[in-house]
């Protein structure tokens, strides 16, 4: 796995895409940072990282759209499953990577929060809360990425479900004004990944959010490592 990842996070900075997506990340949440700045009030933080959670779910699609695709329509991928290594390793590997561009873009977030730190007392809790549930979420969705890769040979095809799945999830919520069934209200509010966010923004790690994008990511590494051994063996 560890060899997987190690060339994954390789493959994304020989090309364009690892910079691009670091850069997009970054300098949106740098202009919006400026902006708090003009304002001088750390307390407009985290409304910045509620207005870039949207931008982020657009950009992780670019992220994952390569993970199988670009192995298959190259036709790379039969190296890949013939390796001495499990199916579930090869998934877990380049989520890892996918991870790791996300993770190191969300990470160059926290410098200017450092820097304007340093002049003022901004809310800690609820700015890490808001840091780690788009970590949280944005691994979620990488994981739903990764397996609609594993679908089809086009990049595109790939970006493109990964971000419609992206924006039914934001407004799977106002489903409920629709349904009168509570029990489907109730299902829905429970599979809601807006709902599961919702208590980092205001600081709260709540273990229940926590335990539900970890299942979801195990759940999706899961089928997608199904899809692959169907593969393999077929």
């Amino acid at each position: 796995m560890r060899a997987i990842t190690k060339r994954e996070v390789k493959a994304y900075f020989t090309s364009p895409i690892g910079y691009v997506c670091v850069a997009m990340i970054l300098a949106l949440y740098g202009y919006y940072f400026f902006q708090v700045l003009m304002l001088r009030s750390s307390s407009y933080i985290s409304s910045v990282y509620a207005t870039m959670f949207i931008w982020s779910m657009m950009i992780i699609p670019i992220i994952t759209m390569r993970s199988f695709s670009e192995e298959m329509r190259n036709r790379t991928d039969q190296a890949l499953l013939t390796a001495p290594v499990g199916v579930t390793s090869i998934v877990a590997g380049k989520f890892l990577a996918a991870l790791a561009v996300y993770a190191i873009a969300m990470v160059g977030t926290l410098i200017p929060v450092a820097v304007i730190g340093l002049f003022s007392a901004p809310e800690w809790a609820l700015i890490f809360g808001n840091f780690f549930g788009s970590l949280l979420y944005g691994a979620a969705m990488i994981s739903i990425g990764i397996f609609i890769s594993s679908l089809t040979q086009s990049q595109i095809v790939a970006a493109i479900g990964t971000f419609g799945i992206s924006i039914l999830l934001l407004v799977v919520d106002q489903l409920t004004s629709l349904v009168s069934n509570p029990v489907a209200v109730k299902l829905i509010g429970w599979l809601s990944f807006n709902t599961r966010y919702q208590p980092f923004t205001k600081g709260i790690f709540d273990l229940s959010s926590i335990v539900f994008f970890l299942s979801v990511i195990a759940v999706f590494i899961f089928l997608t490592a199904r899809k692959l051994e169907s593969r393999r063996w077929g």
